[in-house]
């Protein structure tokens, strides 16, 4: 069935290049994926933000056809994931998240025998693979295991690419590479995407969550709001602070028992604090978690109001969903 309930065709989609319906999984004890639904517009740069164990390498074996549902269904491009999947394998672009190229053919070798597979040349798609390949072609001819670990990520994004899918899939793409190659990848999936290229990454690091057009936020298997992550942002619901004190671990514990806490953790050099008093004036409760810090032995203290990110977002909702 195709996503909009009629046969699976592998002829133009709707406005949807997936849709997932209640998709779930299970291996032995363990409930990977729970009632998963969401849908991924066409054209969009599309991210699931999550840390490791979360469900997500199993959601996207699942939407290339490499794993089958125990629950649910789903349609990439209008093909449905199970029993269209020799269709959609052609038009698929996927990147695992475990580098799989070969490590003993070089970098030329590697990518010709990809372009083989689908019955095509690195010279028939070099303009489609060229903004990425421009940067590994001195390279060509050094093995693929001597590569750096942001190399062989281009290289992995390269192979993915090269019969033209019409939708990409890179699962954790960035994981293990440096600051600057991860930068350096995303600005990569911004030209896919300014070319048209529906791209839907998977990725434990929050902030890359600001380079998709809309992510999905995933914990435990399910998810926990689907959206931009501006609005994702924007429904953070109580004020935040940060608070800095002499001694930040004892701190922490404290403000853990305060009575109006709601929530309190390690956010780099500061304290991220939560208040259960919504609706309370910022500068009250700033005031009296000062006060509440100084009389339990405290001292170089600061209490000061912060914008939320994505990351306090996800742990607000993962929080209230214990």
């Amino acid at each position: 069935m195709s996503a909009n309930g009629g046969p699976a065709t592998a002829g133009p989609y709707e406005h949807d290049a997936i849709r997932a319906e209640s998709i779930s999984k299970r291996f032995g004890p363990t409930l990977a994926l729970d009632n998963v639904s969401f849908a991924v517009e066409k054209g969009e740069l599309f991210g699931f933000i999550g840390p490791d164990g979360a469900g997500k390498t199993t959601l996207f074996r699942i939407l290339v056809s490499l794993l089958v549902p125990d629950a649910g269904r789903a349609s990439v491009l209008g093909l449905d994931v199970v029993s269209d999947y020799r269709a959609l394998r052609q038009r698929v672009g996927y990147m695992p998240g475990r580098f799989s190229l070969y490590p003993d053919l070089s970098v030329h070798e590697n990518l010709t025998f990809f372009a083989s597979v689908f019955g095509t040349t690195i010279e028939r798609e070099y303009e489609q693979i060229k903004p990425i390949y421009s940067q590994l072609e001195s390279f060509k001819d050094r093995r693929a295991a001597a590569l750096s670990g942001g190399m062989k990520q281009k290289l992995a994004l390269c192979c993915a690419l090269v019969h033209r899918p019409d939708i990409l899939l890179l699962d954790e793409p960035t994981t293990g590479v440096d600051a600057v190659s991860r930068r350096e990848f995303w600005d990569l999936l911004g030209r896919l995407k300014h070319g048209g290229l529906t791209t839907v990454v998977s990725t434990p690091y929050m902030d890359e969550a600001t380079r998709c057009d809309r992510i999905a936020l995933v914990h435990r298997g399910r998810l926990r709001g689907v959206d931009t992550p501006e609005a994702i942002v924007r429904a953070f619901e109580r004020p935040l602070f940060g608070v800095r004190a002499n001694d930040r671990y004892r701190a922490l514990l404290a403000l853990r028992k305060y009575e109006h806490a709601h929530s309190a953790y390690p956010f780099g050099d500061v304290i991220h604090y939560t208040d259960d008093r919504i609706g309370a004036p910022v500068d009250a409760i700033a005031g009296d978690v000062s006060t509440f810090l100084s009389a339990s032995g405290f001292s170089d203290i600061s209490v000061e109001p912060l914008t939320p990110t994505v990351e306090d977002s996800f742990i607000a909702r993962t929080e209230d969903a214990a």
